[in-house]
């Protein structure tokens, strides 16, 4: 399976980090006894690891764990891992103003891992760098929420109005320019990871800023090396629900998958980057060899088939279906090196809206039912309508689609294909003047929380739809702290898609979980917003 694409969402995954200041600390250490190394390899650099810059998922898993925020994901696999908790705020931020302001309160005694002391006042300048600082991926997105970032931005300000502080009681609330539920999501971005006054404006990526969190990134060897040793400030801080971690980790990147593999495999490393792509041949030798040390694991990404349902055939609801109830997930799986996990639903069992049940239009063996999408599409009308099937270049999209194809043809449809690269192809989709029918589409998630939906209906004319949109602005209002109460409505309206068969979901992309045997795996934890959790490497 290739890489997969960070989200288009926001730019960056989601993963909650907090930057923090050079200089020197006075604050005593507390003892930490390490009880081992692991050593991780990666087939890409990380890139910048200063969070405020930080844009890769490589750069995500360290700053995860080295700068904490003032909220986190919690420490967990599966749908449990996206959650958020309090980080270095006493409680999740209260929400307030009909949802236009955020209040959180700083821990008491908070310090960096070099023993500086943190105040409330950082934050407000953490925002400031994050926007003025060249290469941050959150800038526009921080300008367009905050009241008055937008005017810091254009240099027509000398501080952002909407946000306030208080050192004597760490005190911080945030105004917004209208009601965002994710905003609290958006507080998890690594660059608004709390920063003194002291860090300059510029990247930092060799030398990255203390932190407040239980590891620190250390002798940084650029696209060779890093460190995560434990912070020795850590436990003195006494943080609920964020652990200390059991071993350090030595990270080597080498732009070999197959010999990285290879290497935990055998013993010789003892974890394999979640990101790198196993060869196929290998990997049934790791499932022959080793599968006790191995597991496909889900995050938030759905890859599907998208339909412009404004348009021939599409606009036909049997037409839809025929294609839905016509694919063969084992067969789009196998395509992928098995490593996509079926369903039906627009998003995967590790999201909260996922709803649980079975699939409206499915083959309980995962084959796609032809005779059953031959006869729909006969009962549509639209026999012998032309399709124009778009794709990308590179694997497995490109697999797919010609699967795709193929199956549309067969059932009836009259398609053929039309590939662009990779690198233009969403920029190409996202012409409204071309008004595409149906092709490859990806939903990778930088927020757990469910927002963003919308922009995948945009190009429909049914008014089954413009309803769809109606609920998903009021839904999508909810304040991510208060989901439980609406994860009903959610499910509901996930279910609602997938038997009108806005989309034709392919899977749910899975990711290589490969350790040596000398990893403790029963303590292992593999988030699914961030990936592994460091913290939970332990030796046997």
């Amino acid at each position: 399976m290739q890489k997969r694409k960070r989200s288009t969402l926001v730019g960056a995954l989601a993963c909650i980090v907090a930057v923090a200041l050079n200089g020197c600390g006075n604050s005593s250490k507390s003892t930490t006894v390490s009880v081992g190394t692991v050593t991780l390899l990666m087939a890409r650099s990380p890139g910048s690891l200063d969070p405020g810059v930080a844009n890769t998922p490589q750069a995500d898993e360290p700053d995860w764990l080295a700068y904490t925020g003032l909220v986190t994901y919690a420490h967990a696999s599966g749908l449990a891992g996206t959650r958020l908790t309090a980080g270095l705020a006493t409680t999740l931020p209260v929400v307030g103003d009909g949802g236009e302001s955020y209040t959180a309160v700083l821990r008491k005694k908070l310090v960096f891992s070099n023993g500086v002391k943190v105040q409330a006042s950082d934050f407000a300048y953490t925002v400031e760098r994050a926007i003025k600082t060249p290469g941050g991926d959150a800038a526009q997105l921080i300008s367009s929420e905050i009241k008055g970032a937008s005017a810091y931005a254009r240099g027509q300000a000398k501080t952002i109005s909407g946000i306030t502080t208080n050192n004597a009681t760490g005190r911080i609330v945030i105004h917004l320019n209208s009601p965002d539920g994710a905003f609290a999501n958006v507080l998890a971005l690594p660059a608004l990871g709390i920063i003194s006054p002291r860090a300059p404006f510029r990247n930092q990526p060799n030398s990255p800023p203390p932190g407040v969190g239980p590891y620190e990134i250390t002798n940084i060897v650029p696209n060779v090396s890093f460190s995560l040793v434990q912070n020795p400030y850590w436990a003195q801080l006494n943080i609920p629900q964020i652990p200390a971690g059991h071993v350090n980790v030595n990270v080597r990147i080498s732009p070999k998958p197959e010999a990285d593999a290879l290497a935990v495999l055998n013993n010789s490393a003892d974890v394999l980057d979640w990101t790198d792509p196993i060869p196929d041949d290998l990997l049934r030798t790791i499932r022959a060899r080793a599968a006790h040390r191995y597991a496909n694991e889900v995050m938030t990404s759905t890859d599907y088939v998208f339909f412009n349902t404004r348009t021939r055939p599409f606009a036909n609801l049997l037409a839809r279906e025929a294609v839905v109830t016509g694919l063969n997930q084992n067969v789009i799986s196998r395509l992928a090196s098995g490593s996509l996990t079926p369903g039906c639903y627009l998003v995967p069992s590790t999201v909260i809206e996922w709803p649980a049940g079975p699939c409206p239009y499915a083959n309980p063996s995962g084959g796609g039912d032809i005779a059953q999408a031959k006869l729909l599409v006969r009962r549509s009308g639209m026999v012998g309508t032309p399709v124009t099937v778009w794709s990308e270049a590179g694997p497995p999209s490109r697999q797919w689609m010609a699967y795709y194809t193929s199956l549309l043809n067969r059932i009836g449809f009259k398609a053929t294909d039309k590939v662009l690269s990779d690198t233009a192809y969403q920029t190409t989709l996202g012409n409204p003047s071309l008004d595409p029918q149906t092709g490859f589409a990806e939903r990778s998630q930088g927020f757990p929380d469910p927002s963003g939906l919308d922009s995948l209906f945009q190009n429909s004319g049914e008014a089954d739809v413009k309803r769809l949109d109606a609920d998903l602005s009021s839904l999508e209002a909810v304040p991510t702290g208060n989901l439980d109460a609406v994860v009903s409505q959610w499910q509901a309206l996930m279910k609602s898609v997938a038997k009108k068969a806005y989309v034709g979901v392919l899977g749910y992309p899975t990711f290589p979980a490969f350790t040596s045997a000398a990893i403790n795996r029963s303590a292992l934890v593999f988030n699914p917003v961030c990936g592994w959790d460091w913290s939970s490497f332990d030796l046997k």
